[in-house]
């Protein structure tokens, strides 16, 4: 071993095969050996190639390229059309959707490619250049900004090109194509040829038998083409230069979104550990993505390991019969215990915006095995917390999503319900009524800021309401939640309420009253997650979040009526916001360890938030029994929430001196100072309400009992001032009858 370390590599070249052994010194550097050796290996390959028939269409294709499905087509012959595509599916793929890539996308969608790593022959403009031309990104509503939806060649000759640098020797297998995401233009790439560099120098192309092979691409912007090598190439630059694209008469652009697939080879200069980028988690959960069937599977599994903190149940089923399963973590599973909060984490809302489910997933069975453990905070959270974890709401939208792939799903496959429905949109719009009744109203007394109705149109059978809608509607009634979160993709931000603009403005700051609270809530979440808090990451797609510290009033973002954040925040007790976990709304299996070693803590310290503020039990004074709907009002904060059916209630309030009031129907209104400490626990302030005499009285000769003689006695009071109230009333009618008597 003194003097060179001899590795071995498995090199294709060319979409052809064979080996190359490259040297090293012992010392680390790189041998001018090991260059040589591969620029050779570069420039001595032609005659490699198997020969092979090229398609006799107008632009020969390869015939690697499918629009729906992941396996390949030999060669010889022609792309199947999506009908036979769909046709040839076997019960396996239906079932467990399509197999697995040979190798993983290098990250062009998921911003693991730097910008740095993306060059171009050349681009219209910044906003048009190598580094938007990343799978789904997504522009902005003006052309001509800084975030528009593709990289965009200068020139319109077939000597363009779009380069991806991995950085490492790297086994390329395939390349997957958009055209460019824009409401106002239509540019799409329809043949491509493909080229692979060690050095960006010498340049080979993919052969096809021996002629270059040109692949498929586009006819329309948004479904993602994948074209698959007929046999791998090891290079470290790989460019997609394309031949033929939608002319538009002469207006048209070589525009295009791509990822990249490849298997990165061990690199003999990263010896140490901290030289490469994680991959991996130290906990070991079911990093993989799960269709239904497989997420029963999963939920069973972690209720058999720990039975005593678990329960399964359903809240409903979604319009196609699939159930929608909730996981219960708890020490007392199935009831809910005086003073224990309820928090809920919702995910999949949007059924192609996977990462959410599967972070609950990996979080239900984490709790699991770390209460086995005994780790004192998983611990003191299930003992003192109720959580329900829902990580499907829209199961048959993922069910579309997943068959098609990480990949391939595109941006918007899966997002809405069965029936269409986009149920971020779909609860019922109770802002308006909130504010219609605060502009209609002169009697401010009269108007109510919470637990604002449901209007009957929403609630009749004819009404546009997704089933899914209508099953977390009755979750959200039943079980009297505190905190919540619902969890999203596509971007790195998170969303506190309102969600909708006032005067339905496109974007509107649009504060609740517990703004301040909100925001906390927020940077909990933000601050903790490792993305998001990485102050030299990139925006996603077009708005760059860092400047707002990656959180955002909703509406100030975008206007969303009929958002479930809202509808919580005035229907119910809860208050919720919304977690957008990751630019790439599919992120691939390889991907999730890392996605969720980004998230676990964040989920964590979200979760504990729910034990801020006050909580108590509102009792009765002589009875000492809980008074339930018992409203608690917080002086200054012009929105109240309500005690549960034991009496119990949680206001959520960050630290500070607050006066609350609690009052009910039947009883004299109570009120006492309460203070907010930083601590991690909740500041205890119970009440007990007084009957008003009156009320004391009915119940008392309801039950038919002797009145004590305090009671006696203020009966007697109020029946002396009855009598005189009546007996002035009496002599001042007989005297008005006098006086017109006497004019008479």
């Amino acid at each position: 071993m003194a003097g060179f370390l001899l590795i071995t590599l498995l090199f294709y070249l060319n979409c052809g095969s064979f080996v190359v052994v490259i040297s090293r010194p012992a010392d680390g550097t790189t041998s001018r050996r090991a260059t040589v050796a591969l620029n050779t290996a570069l420039t001595s390959t032609e005659s490699l190639f198997s020969a092979g028939k090229p398609n006799t269409t107008e632009v020969p294709t390869t015939g690697f390229t499918t629009r729906y499905r992941k396996s390949i087509s030999k060669p010889t012959t022609a792309p199947e059309s999506l009908s036979e595509a769909a046709g040839k599916k076997t019960e396996r793929e239906e079932e467990e959707g399509p197999p697995e890539l040979e190798c993983p996308p290098l990250g062009l969608e998921s911003l693991k490619v730097k910008d740095t790593q993306l060059r171009a022959s050349s681009y219209k403009r910044r906003g048009l250049g190598p580094h938007r031309g990343r799978l789904n990104i997504q522009s902005g509503t003006v052309d001509g900004d800084i975030y528009d939806g593709a990289w965009c060649a200068q020139y319109r000759d077939k000597k363009q090109w779009l380069e991806v640098d991995a950085r490492r020797l790297t086994r390329f297998t395939g390349v997957i194509l958009q055209g460019r995401n824009s409401i106002w233009s239509w540019d799409i790439v329809h043949t491509y040829k493909v080229q692979f560099s060690n050095d960006t120098l010498v340049w080979k192309p993919c052969m096809n038998g021996t002629e270059e092979a040109i692949f498929e691409g586009n006819q329309d912007a948004e479904t993602p083409v994948l074209a698959l090598f007929d046999t791998s190439t090891v290079a470290r630059y790989i460019r997609i230069n394309p031949q033929t694209w939608y002319q538009n008469g002469t207006k048209g652009d070589i525009c295009l979104r791509a990822e990249v697939l490849g298997c990165a080879l061990p690199d003999p200069n990263s010896i140490y550990p901290w030289q490469t980028e994680p991959t991996e988690s130290k906990d070991k959960l079911d990093f993989r993505h799960h269709n239904y069937k497989e997420m029963r599977k999963l939920m069973k599994s972690v209720q058999d390991e720990c039975p005593d903190i678990t329960r399964i149940y359903s809240i409903g089923k979604s319009y196609t019969g699939l159930k929608l399963y909730v996981m219960e973590i708890s020490d007392n599973p199935g009831k809910h215990e005086l003073g224990e909060p309820e928090f809920r984490y919702v995910a999949g809302m949007h059924g192609n915006e996977v990462l959410g489910r599967e972070l609950l997933l990996n979080l239900m069975q984490y709790i699991c095995q770390e209460y086995k453990r005994g780790d004192q905070r998983i611990v003191h959270l299930v003992k003192e917390t109720r959580i329900h974890l829902l990580p499907s709401m829209n199961p048959d939208g993922y069910e579309m999503a997943f068959k098609k792939g990480s990949e391939l799903a595109g941006w918007s496959l899966g997002r809405y319900s069965y029936e269409g429905i986009d149920m971020n949109h779909n609860f019922a719009d109770l802002n308006s009524v909130m504010w219609t009744a605060i502009e209609l109203e002169t009697d401010q007394s009269k108007l109510i800021n919470h637990y604002f109705p449901i209007p009957e149109q929403y609630t009749t059978e004819e009404a546009f309401v997704a089933s899914e809608t209508r099953a977390v509607i009755s979750w959200m009634q039943n079980i009297p939640f505190v905190l919540g979160a619902n969890l999203h993709g596509g971007e790195l931000v998170v969303t506190y309420p309102y969600d909708m603009t006032r005067d339905w403005a496109p974007r509107e700051h649009t504060p609740t009253a517990d703004e301040s609270f909100f925001r906390w809530l927020a940077v909990v979440y933000a601050s903790t997650n490792q993305v998001m808090s990485n102050h030299d990451r990139r925006p996603c797609h077009n708005k760059d979040f860092l400047r707002y510290n990656n959180i955002i009033n909703g509406a100030d973002w975008h206007n969303v009526p009929g958002s479930m954040n809202d509808f919580s925040y005035l229907h119910t007790n809860c208050f919720e916001v919304t977690v957008e976990l990751s630019c790439d709304k599919f992120p691939h299996a390889s991907e999730l360890p890392i996605e969720w070693e980004n998230n676990r803590e964040s989920l964590l310290t979200y979760m504990e938030q729910v034990h801020r503020g006050i909580k108590g039990v509102v009792r009765d004074k002589d009875t000492g029994a809980g008074i339930a709907d018992a409203v608690i009002k917080v002086d200054d904060i012009d929105h109240h929430i309500r005690s549960v059916a034991d009496g119990d209630y949680w206001r959520l309030l960050n630290p500070g001196e607050y006066r609350v009031t609690a009052t009910t129907d039947g009883y004299f209104p109570s009120s006492r100072t309460c203070q907010v400490m930083y601590d991690h626990y909740p500041t205890i302030c119970d009440f007990r309400l007084t009957k008003m005499p009156k009320e004391r009285l009915k119940e008392l000769l309801m039950k038919g009992g002797k009145l004590p003689k305090d009671l006696q006695l203020r009966l007697r009071q109020l029946r002396m001032r009855k009598l005189r109230v009546t007996t002035k009333a009496i002599n001042r009618r007989r005297a008005a009858a006098a006086k017109r008597a006497k004019r008479v």
